[in-house]
């Protein structure tokens, strides 16, 4: 990593955590939750990400070195907290690509207008565009990093494009035709019915994503200094579209018609229709999934470093480890990932119908991803015990433990509302108990290496 030391500047380091932290698929999310997500968009932002914000600059301070959340929960609580957090920022993603690929496959129907959403109900539509789209996924991270990339780079693209869009077009439908949805004070209040809150977990997973800074202090110029002005901006930036763009759907589309699975691009064609750019829903349709599918491509790429470096240091089976003989990537930790994110999609839909399968893909991300940030957060006043920490720390805390209860509560209109809850909590729970089955027969195996690193040594290179 040499050659690549303090090429970000300021500006490139707002760029870079804003696209990593913002997506379209959580717009529709809130919008469909009514106008009182205008001002959770807000409160999460100070109750999480401002914490988030705060904890990771705080402790990439004291443990500049590379390995983030790793490094900070095994310093804190020890070496089986750090494999549970590497563990679950792993696992997280399982869940996360079917989810993600449904929210591609949903939008995809608009390219087709009418005829095509015929197929807006059928699992089996999913099913299959979940399948092409993990085989193109896997497929080209197999081939290598120089050829996936290009894929990652067009979803960062087509994530801004359809948004900007939206965000436009509002105002003119709104100055013609009046706003769909009723947005006034009385409205914009949170309600406290369970049905109003059981959402707020994903207004917080929105947020996530800036502890990844944590890896690239050598790559930044000047990161003191713009590392907390750069988080800071990105904030405020974030908060702001993700109010503009939810307030633009609500302004489209009536609360009671938004959906999650296609609710943004939904917007997108009610507004277009309004102002008579029809034509354009087809092409940002076709964006809005290939946003989603280089999303897919992208952190498939990262999370299958996960499990072949565990298997050189031989916490998983020696064969995770390989390299291809061609084009040298980790094809079987990248093959096996795939075939266990297929699981998920299948897991995910049983037993229920194609939004309630979504739904429980997400909020199986979200439980899996916050488990790490329960313990940073809690490793920051252990860490940092000045009384700021632990205000923040404290705060992060609490949102996190209460973004995990919500998610695991079923959306109110899910017909089967047991299965719901057993399948998120019990899978969450079968993959730490997995996580922690590995931890416990892969210590006899590196002790027995301990000359080529562990785990912990591998994060922290």
């Amino acid at each position: 990593m040499t050659q690549l030391r303090r090429v970000m500047g300021f500006w490139d380091l707002v760029l870079f955590y804003i696209v990593t932290s913002f997506s379209i698929r959580w717009i529709a999310t809130a919008a469909a939750a009514g106008p009182s997500s205008l001002l959770i968009w807000v409160i999460a932002c100070v109750t999480f990400f401002v914490p988030l914000a705060y904890c990771t600059l705080r402790l990439s301070a004291l443990y500049p070195q590379e390995g983030g959340l790793y490094v900070w929960t095994k310093k804190a609580f020890g070496g089986f907290a750090g494999f549970i957090t590497g563990w679950n920022y792993w696992g997280s993603n399982l869940p996360y690509f079917p989810s993600l690929l449904y929210f591609a496959a949903g939008n995809a129907l608009f390219i087709g207008g009418a005829d095509w959403q015929r197929l807006s109900t059928s699992s089996t539509y999913f099913i299959i565009f979940s399948v092409i789209g993990l085989a193109i996924a896997a497929g080209l991270n197999v081939a290598g990093l120089d050829i996936s990339k290009w894929l990652h780079n067009l979803g960062a693209i087509c994530s801004w494009i359809p948004a900007l869009l939206l965000v436009g077009m509002a105002p003119v439908a709104w100055s013609r035709f009046g706003s769909a949805t009723a947005i006034d004070l009385p409205a914009m209040l949170p309600g406290t019915h369970l049905k109003d809150v059981v959402f707020w977990s994903t207004i917080a997973f929105a947020f996530s994503g800036v502890e990844s800074a944590s890896v690239m202090g050598d790559e930044i110029r000047d990161a003191r200094r713009n590392i907390p002005r750069g988080v800071i901006l990105a904030g405020v930036i974030m908060t702001l579209f993700y109010i503009a763009a939810t307030a633009s759907v609500l302004i489209a589309v009536p609360q009671s018609e938004v959906s999650g699975l296609q609710g943004f691009t939904q917007a997108i064609d009610a507004v277009a229709t309004r102002v008579g750019m029809k034509s354009l829903v087809p092409f940002i349709a076709a964006m809005v999934s290939l946003s989603a599918l280089g999303g897919v491509a992208a952190w498939f790429a990262a999370a299958g470093r996960l499990p072949f470096i565990a298997g050189v240091d031989r916490y998983l089976p020696e064969v995770f480890g390989r390299l291809h003989p061609k084009w040298g990537t980790p094809y079987v930790s990248l093959l096996i990932q795939a075939a266990i994110a297929f699981v998920f999609v299948l897991l995910g839909q049983a037993g229920t119908t194609v939004k309630g399968a979504y739904d429980v893909l997400v909020s199986m991300s979200v439980i899996a991803y916050f488990i790490p940030y329960l313990l940073m957060f809690a490793a920051l006043p252990k860490l940092d015990p000045r009384p700021a920490s632990k205000l923040w720390g404290a705060l992060g805390f609490l949102t996190t433990t209460i973004s995990i209860v919500l998610a695991a509560i079923p959306a109110a209109d899910d017909p089967n509302k047991t299965l719901a809850v057993t399948k998120t909590i019990g899978l969450t729970l079968l993959m730490l108990g997995i996580g922690s089955l590995i931890y416990g027969l892969g210590r006899p195996r590196t002790d027995r290496i301990s000359s080529r690193g562990s785990f912990g040594d591998w994060w922290q290179r």
